[in-house]
């Protein structure tokens, strides 16, 4: 089977659970004996060069940005564009916060959801030709549903089956300002027609963007989210030094600065003078005041020595990331629809510690690898690390349910092969 990916990058700046989805179900599917072209869009792929060299980036960042603020770049010439999309320039993008934000992008996102009706028309036939003459997909795959735009002139030109996998929509959607809010839902649920199946990343997902998008029931499915679990050390915590780690964008919606919180309650308690905190994930520009308040809390309570900022989190920094700490928390304000940093560290053997938001009651449920707190509040996660840390023999055991759970339920081998037997299905009903 031949399939075509289309993928937004982030340009390697900050972890992003979606980017490394798309490269590691790639990986899989390869792995079963299928072709797979990844067609880049915005920014370079997370991982994986060699996919870069035979395939354009399309819908250049800088580009569409520039041509969504100044209408009369939007006649520029080719030359213009290719400038503009160069590497260097690029690099210096995924470092700013615009390229990565929602906040102040709404008319460029409804523009996109409008395809060949918005003003990156142009940006749409590019792609269009090029996977017309270039590929003969048996099926393409959008990676979310803010790519919707593209899938009436797909449909209309390459006449294959169209997948659009689901994940965190509503949290790039629900920030802008509400009359860009409530035009890129109606967007999203006509271009929603032009899609064959959409692919939630977790149940509790699936649910949500089907009531938000008027998804019929049979037009969704879940397929959790994988790893390989060859990639990852399991050393028993409990032989480690005692600490927590951190793997996101070091931002407030991911909550960094409550589990800053908690781990200043923490080392406060008498016992927990060697507990260590180790973050790692990246950050964008906008990030940049709130990870140096963040910075000087740990200051002021005398332990920012204690702080290890880990600064690879792409491949190997990844690993020793995950082996370097004995749980995990990733307090995100408003949870997630999934968070693949969960499974991986699933992976490693290292338990998790999550608020019941979102889809980690569900993820966490599935292996009984961690423990859920109620409210998200620093104290709160202070008490429930507390209480996994102190205990010995509840670290080891949830760390082996972690693991285990990873196997029977986060396989990316097992959900590649889900994946691929519903591109058969609803190809052989074409």
């Amino acid at each position: 089977m031949n399939i075509l990916y289309i993928i937004p990058g982030s340009g390697n700046n900050f972890y992003c659970g979606n980017c490394l989805r798309d490269s590691k179900y790639v990986s899989a599917i390869r792995d079963l004996g299928h072709s797979v072209i990844k067609v880049p869009m915005y920014l370079p792929l997370f991982s994986d060069e060699k996919d870069r060299k035979d395939t354009p980036l399309f819908y250049s960042a800088i580009s569409i940005y520039m041509k969504q603020m100044y209408p009369f770049l939007r006649k520029a010439p080719p030359w213009f564009d290719r400038l503009l999309g160069s590497k260097p320039l690029l690099g210096i993008a995924a470092k700013m916060a615009g390229s990565t934000r929602a906040k102040g992008l709404g008319e460029l996102t409804v523009s996109m959801l409008m395809g060949e009706h918005g003003i990156q028309s142009r940006e749409l036939d590019e792609m269009v030709d090029w996977i017309a003459e270039h590929s003969k997909p048996d099926v393409i795959h959008l990676s979310n549903a803010l790519l919707l735009g593209l899938a009436g002139r797909i449909r209309e030109n390459i006449q294959v089956p169209i997948v659009c996998s689901l994940q965190d929509e509503d949290i790039w959607v629900d920030v802008l300002k509400p009359e860009f809010r409530d035009r890129a839902w109606d967007l999203m649920r006509e271009d929603s027609k032009n899609v064959d199946s959409f692919i939630a990343v977790s149940d509790f997902y699936g649910a949500l963007m089907q009531k938000k998008m008027n998804i019929s029931e049979e037009k969704i499915e879940s397929i959790h989210l994988g790893v390989s679990l060859d990639d990852y050390d399991t050393p028993d915590p409990v032989s480690k030094p005692r600490a927590i780690g951190y793997i996101s964008r070091l931002n407030h919606e991911n909550g960094f600065d409550i589990l800053v919180d908690a781990f200043i309650l923490l080392r406060k308690r008498k016992g927990y003078e060697d507990i260590m905190l180790v973050v790692t994930g990246g950050s964008t520009g906008d990030d940049a005041k709130y990870i140096k308040q963040n910075k000087r809390r740990l200051a002021k309570a005398g332990i920012l020595q204690d702080v290890d900022f880990h600064d690879e989190f792409i491949d190997q920094g990844r690993i020793d990331f995950f082996n370097k700490i004995s749980v995990l928390s990733v307090p995100v304000r408003l949870g997630e629809a999934f968070g693949l940093y969960l499974i991986e560290s699933m992976a490693a053997g290292v338990p998790v510690v999550q608020p019941a938001l979102g889809a980690f009651p569900e993820i966490v449920g599935l292996s009984d690898g961690g423990l859920i707190y109620q409210n998200n509040t620093p104290a709160e996660l202070a008490d429930t690390l507390a209480k996994i840390l102190d205990d010995k023999e509840m670290l080891q055991q949830k760390s082996r349910n972690a693991r285990k759970g990873a196997e029977d339920h986060f396989n990316i081998k097992v959900q590649a092969g889900e994946l691929t037997d519903h591109y058969l299905r609803i190809t052989a009903t074409k």
